[in-house]
């Protein structure tokens, strides 16, 4: 069993994929198990309890707003912002809503939206759907777990949260970095056609290769719509978004062709906030390999596109197929998800994607690209998730950035050696599953520690 990329990289609404896009599919499939089994008009009532980091940072987040367009069928990829302000305000306004837009209950957020400052056993971001009948009895329960990136498991696939398909056979199946480097050298690929090759056992090549650069399409038109939108974000910090006039600014005469020598990092800065911006107003972004980091591979991405010799589309195909790689390492061997192990999970684990991914791109070996991603991991380790005020705002948007630009320096410094090097990239994947793990669970998405509290002390 295996996971594709576009499991990895997939379209859905912000402000987190573990909040946000996890919630909306699970009761989706809550809602959708009831149809199934004939019981949708039975029910009159749905209880959802949200557990652990949902309980705790779930209203910051979104996954109030994601539970009630699940329930009503709307899916992460397909929702407008138009929608969605027009199905809240109709649930709201007349305490029911509509289950898969054929089932009318009466639904009161305050008695069944339920946010428990307690955690469920397998995974922080643990959730209870129940569903009764008009004799209050109970019809139907299950539990799921959003388990980072949009991933979402019930209790009989836990420990199994790869792709359910027992009849396929990839013809380079790897699960170390070690593994993944040994079938490139063996069989004279770069990772990205050894990728590839691995996708085409879902579809045709072409096919891989236009979904691909859809992907690419959804990441510069929130780059587009990050550079235009102004305002505050939503949520009561009263953030300001910084992307357009930022953008302003580097369109100058002056500050377009920039004698500083660092300018191109602005631009980099711009492409990653423009992302996060978006995600935090609850637009629409690329989980990559989560929305808390998306925007660190368009940004590195865009940087490629823009400022490096050669770069065309077949090489926007191999930066994703690259990148995919990695978070596949990291989604098999450890963890995506902020509250299972901090930030690292998310930032860390994108930024040493996008490291990888650049410097296969830039004419590097299979083996530079390794050294790029643990770079890009190794200088993250340890890295909390500690967002102000439950939003994914501070320091989340500013985080991308700085991991952006680490993720270029990362895959330059690749890119002057030969491959060699102390530190390999699954001893340093292990070392982040293990630094998750005894990180105290108040710096893992909960809002309890870090600058959460500092900064609303001060």
């Amino acid at each position: 069993m295996t996971i594709s990329v576009f499991d990895l990289f997939k379209v859905g609404i912000g402000p987190s994929s573990s909040h946000t896009v996890g919630p909306m599919r699970a009761a989706l499939q809550f809602v959708t198990g009831l149809l199934n089994a004939g019981q949708l008009p039975q029910v009159r009532s749905i209880q959802v309890e949200l557990f652990g980091s949902l309980g705790a940072t779930g209203k910051g987040h979104g996954s109030d707003i994601a539970v009630l367009l699940g329930l009503e069928g709307e899916v992460p990829d397909q929702v407008t912002q138009a929608a969605i302000e027009v199905t809240l305000q109709r649930i709201r306004s007349t305490g029911s809503l509509s289950l898969l837009k054929q089932q009318a209950i009466e639904f009161r957020e305050p008695e069944h939206l339920v946010f428990h400052d307690r955690s469920l056993p397998y995974h922080p971001n643990g959730m209870r759907f129940t569903g009764y009948d008009s004799g209050d009895r109970v019809l139907a329960q299950k539990t799921y777990y959003s388990i980072g990136g949009g991933f979402v498991l019930d209790e009989a696939t836990i420990g199994n949260p790869m792709r359910l398909a027992d009849d396929v056979v990839l013809p380079y199946p790897f699960q170390t970095a070690a593994e993944l480097l040994g079938l490139c050298q063996q069989n004279q690929l770069s990772i990205s056609q050894l990728m590839l090759a691995n996708e085409t056992t879902w579809q045709s090549e072409t096919a891989v290769k236009q979904a691909l650069l859809k992907i690419w399409d959804v990441m510069q038109d929130c780059v587009n719509r990050g550079c235009t939108h102004e305002g505050v974000l939503p949520g009561g910090l009263k953030v300001k978004r910084r992307a357009p006039a930022l953008h302003r600014i580097l369109n100058q005469p002056q500050t377009a062709a920039p004698q500083d020598p660092l300018g191109i990092l602005d631009w980099v800065n711009l492409f990653a906030l423009a992302v996060n911006e978006e995600n935090a107003a609850g637009g629409r972004v690329v989980t990559a390999p989560t929305n808390g980091a998306a925007g660190i591979i368009p940004a590195v991405l865009h940087y490629y596109v823009r400022f490096c010799k050669g770069a065309d589309a077949e090489g926007v195909i191999q930066f994703l197929l690259t990148a995919g790689a990695i978070a596949l390492l990291y989604k098999q061997n450890a963890s995506i998800s902020g509250a299972d192990v901090g930030c690292q999970g998310e930032v860390g684990v994108a930024c040493s994607m996008a490291a990888g991914a650049l410097t296969e791109v830039l004419g590097g070996t299979p083996r530079q690209v390794e050294h790029a991603a643990e770079i890009g991991m190794e200088h993250n380790l340890g890295l909390t998730c500690d967002p102000v005020g439950g939003l994914v705002q501070i320091p989340c948007i500013e985080r991308n950035a700085m991991a952006s630009v680490k993720a270029i320096n990362a895959a330059r410094m690749a890119l002057q050696g030969n491959g060699s090097h102390f530190v390999t990239l699954d001893e340093v994947i292990k070392t982040m599953k293990e630094t998750g793990a005894d990180m105290h669970v108040k710096y893992k998405e909960t809002s309890q520690g870090g600058l959460a509290v500092n900064v609303i002390e001060c």
